[in-house]
């Protein structure tokens, strides 16, 4: 069964459990870490255990969402060896994993968005690495983390 790891803040709630009732009607396992009400809690936090879940092996990618998936993104690419995507529909959640090979993606949970943020997911699981000229690219990616 495959398996995700997915956290979000306060500002995600809802649409977290949504996302999380879709990946299981679909057949993955989700590990979901919190949080389930909208108690105030810091972004950065739990994009930090979302990502080191993620290193112990064993996902697919990661979800995470906050308020408008912008502070817990951010806070996801800080992490060594994430690759974290915002997408803003179908096509670039798609192009987030084709092109740049996230292993990562952000909602918002305050965001009205255009599409469903489920479509938008299945997009992401859908596409595939094509590596190539990709791949050097994602490598110049990666290199940022240990440069200046």
């Amino acid at each position: 069964m495959p398996k995700v790891v997915l956290a979000n803040d306060h500002g995600a709630v809802e649409l977290a459990a949504t996302l999380k009732e879709y990946l299981q009607k679909i057949g993955y396992e989700v590990n979901h870490l919190g949080v389930f009400t909208n108690e105030s809690v810091d972004y950065p936090d739990q994009a930090q255990a979302a990502c080191l879940e993620y290193k112990k092996g064993g996902y697919e990618f990661g979800i995470v969402l906050c308020g408008t998936g912008i502070g817990i993104s951010i806070s996801a690419n800080k992490i060594e060896g994430i690759r974290c995507a915002l997408p803003q529909n179908s096509y670039a959640a798609g192009m987030a994993r084709r092109h740049n090979n996230a292993n990562f993606i952000a909602f918002g949970g305050r965001i009205d968005y255009t599409e469903d943020p489920v479509d938008m997911l299945e997009a992401f699981m859908d596409a595939k690495f094509e590596g190539d000229r990709h791949q050097r690219r994602v490598d110049k990616i990666m290199a940022l983390e240990h440069s200046c």
